[in-house]
């Protein structure tokens, strides 16, 4: 029992962030459209590891607003 509560919740934490981080690829204003598409891509084909590059190579909300390139 305990084994499936914590697997339904590390389940529903991913499905959340991966939400986010799909949300966050069409709101951002510094990709183009075809990287938008492409990120988009890559989270669905790939959702484990399509996440976890994009967190790990998506620039800081405070870069994006200076518009400074990382």
């Amino acid at each position: 029992m305990l084994w499936w509560i914590l697997v339904t919740i590390v389940f529903a934490l991913f499905l959340v962030l991966w939400v986010r981080a799909v949300v966050d690829v069409f709101r951002r204003g510094d990709l183009s459209g075809a990287a938008k598409a492409a990120w988009a891509i890559i989270m669905l084909i790939v959702p484990f590891i399509g996440l976890l590059v994009y967190m790990l190579l998506r620039p800081s909300d405070a870069q994006i607003a200076r518009g400074t390139p990382r």
